[in-house]
């Protein structure tokens, strides 16, 4: 067995890896010693853009089971705002060059990648090879190749990993869920969902750079939409047909504006979905055979709304969606709780996407899906 220091031993049992097998190997005065009782994980966030700014740095202030414990960033003016901001110390601030480094420090536990898209997969395999357990901010990548490569390096660091795919964790999509799970409004037969918006003031962002966002709309808003299909017939699609518009190509120069798209899924049911940087949508509906239910609005960051065919409204208190999804990651890995949102959604996802590229790439030929039973539900 490979030798153990105090140090790495609280990291693995902190890590929630190998648990009972690793202290059923030691000696019972030893493993008693070791910190088992650690209450809240440390994260770090790397990538200090809008999205960690104004959501998941708010959020942790506020959550039960882990805190901002660090930061990477590639702007040195942001290490003093934020340092001074939520107290974080100097030795838990890292950028992008010494970002390896922390893998020798303790108060980080999870590392949550919040980088431009072509970034995910680096830094997610960095984090892994640091030891420590990855949220990934969706897509996982901008191909299935770079989900593989993420997936493969958190199995071989025994870390855990998750997608922030905030919606699983807020009570509205977990009743849509429900919904389909008991067969409340019958057997399901098509779903519509939209998830768009427009974008107008900054053509030069990078979500409208191919090269780092891998993608337009459809890697953006459309990943909701995607989602919300499967959700909403608690199936994987067996099959996709897809359509791409454009009416601003002076503003969309190098990704995609709108996509429309339909799906096929293996009890008969059907999907529509549509998805753009150029118009507002956030929205889904599930017809049932004895009924319906919707969400509107939907995806955005709440609250949310919704209502069915038998004149109930659906209504839940408001809590920030990120909140609860990092505390579900975290109960995740200190108490064994299902996964919400594994890294295999994240990849099932992203060979979605590629099958709708596929399609418009000729002309909306319909692209066969082939997932095993089950692939990318989260717990």
């Amino acid at each position: 067995m490979k030798s153990l220091t105090r140090r790495n031993f609280n990291n693995l049992t902190a890590k929630g890896i190998g648990g009972a097998t690793l202290l059923s190997s030691l000696p019972f005065a030893c493993a008693m010693g070791a910190n088992q009782d650690k209450k809240k994980l440390g994260i770090a966030l790397v990538g200090l853009g809008s999205y960690s700014t104004y959501q998941l740095a708010p959020a942790l202030q506020d959550t039960q089971h882990c805190y901002l414990a660090g930061i990477v960033t590639g702007t040195p003016e942001k290490e003093k705002i934020w340092s001074d901001k939520y107290g974080i110390p100097e030795k838990n601030i890292y950028n992008y060059q010494n970002f390896d480094d922390v893998t020798n420090n303790q108060d980080i536990d999870v590392v949550y990648v919040v980088l431009p898209n072509s970034m995910h997969a680096e830094f997610c395999v960095r984090a892994a090879k640091a030891g420590k357990h990855v949220i990934c901010e969706k897509p996982m990548g901008i191909s299935v190749a770079e989900c593989d490569a993420i997936i493969n390096a958190c199995n071989k660091a025994g870390v855990k990993l998750g997608m922030g795919y905030r919606l699983h964790s807020e009570p509205y999509t977990q009743q849509v869920k429900e919904y389909v799970k008991e067969k409340t409004f019958g057997d399901i037969l098509f779903v519509s969902a939209d998830a768009a918006y427009r974008s107008a003031g900054n053509p030069d962002q990078w979500r409208l750079n191919k090269k780092l966002s891998g993608g337009g709309a459809l890697m953006n808003m459309g990943v909701y939409a995607v989602q919300s299909t499967i959700y909403g017939t608690g199936e994987n699609p067996i099959s996709v047909t897809a359509q791409e518009f454009s009416t601003r190509p002076e503003y969309f120069k190098d990704t995609d504006e709108t996509i429309t798209a339909q799906f096929e899924f293996p009890s008969g049911a059907v999907g529509n979905i549509s998805t753009s940087h150029n118009f507002n949508a956030n929205a889904m509906y599930v017809s049932g055979s004895s009924g319906w239910f919707q969400l509107q609005p939907a995806n955005n960051y709440g609250p949310l709304s919704g209502e069915t065919s038998r004149g109930d409204t659906i209504e839940f208190p408001h809590e920030s969606q990120q909140k609860l999804q990092m505390d579900d990651f975290a109960r995740h890995v200190l108490f064994g709780e299902p996964n919400k949102a594994p890294g295999e959604m994240g990849k099932r996802d992203m060979m979605i996407v590629e099958a709708i590229y596929k399609s418009i790439a000729n002309g909306g030929k319909t692209i066969a899906l082939d997932f095993e039973p089950g692939f990318g539900f989260g717990g």
